[in-house]
Parts: C-alpha cells; sequence; structure tokens
C-alpha cells in the first residue's frame, strides 16, 4: 500500500478511537457531536438539511435523532407552517453538552498535535485541505 494512504488510514483508525472514547465520556456516540454542533449554530433543521450539510443521507440522520430524542437531547416536532416537515430541536440537555464536548474536542486537538510547532499545524491544515479538495474532486460530493 503506498505510504500516504498507509499512513492516513492507520491515524484515523487512531483518531476515530481516541475521539469515540472523549464523546464517549459525554454519553455520545461518534458522529452525533456533529449533529449537535449544527443545531447549536442553527435549532429547528429538518433531517434533510442536516444530511445535506453532513453529506450523509436523510436515514442515517433519522436513525441518530432517534437515539438522541431517546436520551433526552433532542425533541421532534412538526413544521408550523409544513406539516409534511419534522423539525429537530435541543432540549437543555443538548444545549448543555456545548462547552463539555467542545473542550473535549480542543484537547483532543492539542494533544495529538502537541509534538507540532504553530508552523507546522499550519502547514499540515493547509496540506489536509488540499488532499480532501483533490480527494472530493475525484469521488465527488458526499465525502
Amino acid at each position: 500500500m503506498p505510504e500516504f494512504l498507509d499512513l492516513h488510514s492507520k491515524t484515523t483508525k487512531a483518531l476515530r478511537a481516541v475521539a469515540d472514547a472523549g464523546m464517549r465520556r459525554h454519553g455520545l456516540h461518534l458522529g452525533q457531536n456533529h449533529l449537535l454542533a449544527a443545531l447549536w449554530e442553527q435549532d429547528g433543521q429538518t433531517p434533510g438539511e442536516l444530511a445535506a450539510a453532513a453529506n450523509v443521507t436523510t436515514p442515517t440522520i433519522v436513525k441518530m435523532a432517534t437515539r438522541m430524542t431517546d436520551a433526552g437531547l433532542l425533541i421532534r416536532q412538526r413544521d408550523d407552517r409544513d406539516n409534511r416537515l419534522v423539525r429537530l430541536w435541543l432540549t437543555a440537555a443538548g444545549r448543555d453538552l456545548r462547552e463539555p464536548v467542545e473542550a473535549e474536542r480542543r484537547s483532543l486537538e492539542e494533544a495529538v498535535t502537541a509534538d507540532l510547532t504553530e508552523a507546522e499545524r499550519a502547514h499540515l491544515l493547509s496540506a489536509l485541505a488540499k488532499i480532501h479538495r483533490a480527494a472530493t474532486n475525484l469521488h465527488g460530493p458526499g465525502v
């Protein structure tokens, strides 16, 4: 396997494992933090809107929202103007997770980049953005 792809794959797996552990400390499954973050920015979005923003399918968001509703983090409500639409709204418990989840993510990022200089961090982010753009161009949107 080419060196970059091998190292990237191993790094992604390791980062996913530590991020998952961090989110579990807050009662979340990895990925649920992204749904919360989207609702922290704009509460009351539809599953379709959230799916489009996250480049996942609507059923993925619906399944995640069901678990989060059962956990008391979200509520579902019919849209006032269009009864066909369902909107997802944060509960107080969902809103209260914002600071601890964001702190957890900052802490993880600081820990995994602790050995990098500021210049190396900036270069890494720039290089990853270019790689993401190239991969998206090869595969198309939705990655």
